[in-house]
């Protein structure tokens, strides 16, 4: 437990500052946790991220997470959408040179670990440049939810929610995390300036709790899959990158696709 806080702290202490003032440090920041979750994710099928078929991953997700305001900017020839192509051409095109030791199936999974990990963590970035007030609501929902499925489910916990993936979670701890999010978002919409109705803002913060609940679930089907622990050990006490941002790539994404701003 006291390396679990003494990380929570660090790791907050540098985090929140970075956010706070947002532009280039946010853009770094998001390329240094999105390459870690990549590698993270390439381990857990014993991938190594410093071979070829790695740098090709780890290009590809540079180049989904490249921010839109930096695109004029720097005038790519190519849009992302075809450099995306070009690189999965080319995985796909080293399962032949490699002659199937790097076969169809580790190509699918690396184009999938990039759109997973790249997708969710440009949406971090695009949260942050919409206003601190998201990604506050974002983290502050996402830790409501898991303190209130945590102590609901020790408390009142009978059934199993999913066991097979999760054997501790419960239906009762699953509903508590989604009505402690609800209670977040009241406290936002009396308080903050997010740009949504007190109604729109309740159904959508229990939508966003349950999809952030099954991204944590996800990565438990990831990590049981690969039978490993934990995705990391960036992060003492608390294991890897993907597993502190399992629920927010999921619930990142969503904001977006809800036009919450």
């Amino acid at each position: 437990m006291k390396q679990r806080i003494i990380t929570a702290v660090v790791a907050a202490a540098l985090f929140l500052p970075i956010v706070f003032y947002g532009s280039l440090p946010v853009v770094i920041l998001t390329y240094l946790m999105a390459s870690v979750g990549l590698y993270e994710l390439l381990k857990m099928k014993k991938m190594n991220i410093f071979s070829i078929n790695g740098f090709l991953s780890l290009g590809f997700l540079w180049v989904i997470i490249f921010p839109e305001k930096y695109e004029a900017a720097v005038n790519f020839y190519y849009s992302k959408e075809e450099l995306g192509i070009a690189f999965i051409l080319l995985l796909l095109a080293y399962t032949v040179i490699t002659k199937n030791s790097f076969n169809f199936e580790d190509a699918a999974f690396s184009i999938f670990s990039v759109l997973y990990v790249g997708i969710g963590f440009y949406s971090f970035m695009e949260t942050r440049d919409a206003g601190l007030v998201y990604i506050f609501y974002s983290l502050f929902m996402i830790w409501a939810t898991d303190s209130g499925a945590y102590f609901i489910g020790k408390a009142i916990g009978r059934n199993k929610l999913w066991p097979e993936i999760s054997p501790n979670k419960t239906i009762e701890g699953f509903i508590g995390g989604v009505v402690c999010a609800v209670v977040v978002a009241i406290l936002f919409a009396i308080f903050s300036q997010i740009h949504a109705s007190f109604v729109t803002l309740m159904g959508i913060t229990a939508v966003l709790s349950v999809f952030g609940q099954i991204g944590d679930l996800v990565q438990s089907a990831f990590k049981r899959h690969f039978n490993v622990k934990d995705s990391g050990t960036i992060l003492p006490g608390h294991g890897g990158i993907l597993d502190r941002f399992d629920s927010l790539l999921f619930v990142w994404p969503l904001l977006h696709f809800f036009h919450l701003w």
